[in-house]
Parts: structure tokens; C-alpha cells; sequence
């Protein structure tokens, strides 16, 4: 493998991979003619029921008024494949995986679901590192946020957003990069969206999509679409 690139992903992960074949697997698509190493299909498995634990460990301790309902919908928003492909593009994943010729040329949507299993292999490949004291670091530093967020156990933002600006004047939000701050291996940024008609909002992230998603979120709050519940989020 890249050394330079086990380097970055150790960086971005905050975690030291000790099993360079396993790890080496869980970035490697079935697709791949050379399987002398395997896929990450099995990883995949293992690190799906981690993360499904883990989360639910941090939500019940997060909110300890919530009943089962509330927590199963938070649950269900955080360990989805379009979460956890936002954070494989914060980890940098995407230049890094293993994959056949054919899968080059994959639409968008299933290179983002290809990229969120590869988040859960490598879960597993830390839980295998070291058990569940070794992933923890990582759910914490990329799940903690988005767990605390008030839009939690709400819609997905943008999908909101957009429905509510179709039935104020039939216009679509539009997005666009305000700035981006920090290193290469760990950008944030700010992105702004406009609905025709109304004051535009900025969100940031450690994703495009998150960044997105915040810039929704605090627009449909301002005009009263949602309700701030974020001082909720502590009870």
C-alpha cells in the first residue's frame, strides 16, 4: 500500500492501523481482479453492527428523556449510507479505494453507497485493531456533532428545504462555496443557499454536504419551518 497514503487516512481517522493486509482489504471493491487480499465485503458486515452500537450508545447518553421512537430515528439519520459517505469524503476515502475499471464510471449515487461501506470496513478493521475502546475516538470525532445536531431526529434538511421553497414560488435552493478553510486532509466549509425571494443562509461543515445540509437547516428555522429545538438537544 501508499505509505503516504496510510499516513493521511491514520491522520484523518486519529486512528494507527495495525493489520496492514486487513486494512488493505476493507479499502478493496469487489470489483477488484486481484482478490489475494479479499474485499471489504465481511469487514462491512462486522463494522455496520459496531458503528449501529456505538451511536446508540452516544444517543442514549445524549438524550436520556428521549423515548425508543426518538432515539431509533436519530439512530436511523446517523449510520445511513448517505452519512456515512459525507464522512468518507471527510476522511479522503475516495482517492484511496481499491476498485475494478467498470466502477470508475459509477454515477454519483453509487460511488457515495460504495464509499459508506468502506467507512464501515474500516471500522471493523479498528474494532478487529483493538475493540470497541479503539473505535470510539473515531465515532466520536465524526458522529458526535452530527448526533448533537437539533435536525437529528428531523427530515434530511436539503429535502425539507427543497419541498418548502417548491411551495413559496416553485424555485429550487441553490448552493455555492463561500469559502473553505483548513488543510487538505481536513477542509471545512462554508456554503451559502438562496431560495428566490427569501434572505440566504450559510452553513459549514467538514463536507460539502454537511455544510449543505447545516445552510438548510438554519434557514428553514429563521423562517419558521422548523422550530430551534437545539436547546433541547442537552435534556
Amino acid at each position: 500500500m501508499n505509505q503516504q497514503k496510510v499516513e493521511k487516512l491514520e491522520k484523518s481517522t486519529g486512528h494507527k492501523f495495525l493489520n496492514e493486509e486487513r486494512l488493505r482489504r476493507a479499502l478493496t471493491h469487489s470489483s477488484v481482479q486481484d482478490q489475494t487480499h479479499g474485499n471489504y465485503e465481511r469487514l462491512e458486515f462486522l463494522g455496520d453492527r459496531v458503528l449501529g452500537l456505538l451511536v446508540s450508545e452516544m444517543l442514549f447518553g445524549f438524550y436520556p428523556r428521549a423515548s425508543e421512537g426518538e432515539l431509533s430515528v436519530r439512530l436511523n439519520g446517523l449510520v445511513n449510507a448517505a452519512t456515512c459517505a459525507e464522512i468518507a469524503q471527510e476522511i479522503g476515502l475516495p482517492d484511496i479505494v481499491y476498485v475494478g475499471a467498470e466502477m470508475k464510471n459509477l454515477d454519483e449515487r453509487r460511488l457515495a453507497n460504495m464509499h459508506a461501506d468502506v467507512v464501515e470496513a474500516l471500522i471493523a478493521a479498528m474494532y478487529l485493531d483493538g475493540g470497541l475502546d479503539a473505535v470510539r475516538p473515531f465515532i466520536r470525532r465524526y458522529w458526535e456533532e452530527r448526533a448533537r445536531q437539533s435536525g437529528a431526529a428531523r427530515r434530511d434538511a436539503k429535502t425539507e428545504l427543497q419541498e418548502w421553497a417548491h411551495t413559496q414560488n416553485g424555485a429550487q435552493p441553490q448552493y455555492r462555496v463561500v469559502k473553505r478553510h483548513g488543510p487538505d486532509h481536513d477542509p471545512i466549509f462554508d456554503i451559502e443557499v438562496r431560495v428566490s425571494g427569501f434572505a440566504p443562509e450559510t452553513g459549514r461543515g467538514r463536507s460539502k454536504r454537511e455544510a449543505e445540509r447545516h445552510a438548510a437547516e438554519k434557514l428553514l428555522v429563521r423562517e419558521g419551518v422548523w422550530k430551534d429545538t437545539e436547546s433541547q438537544n442537552n435534556e
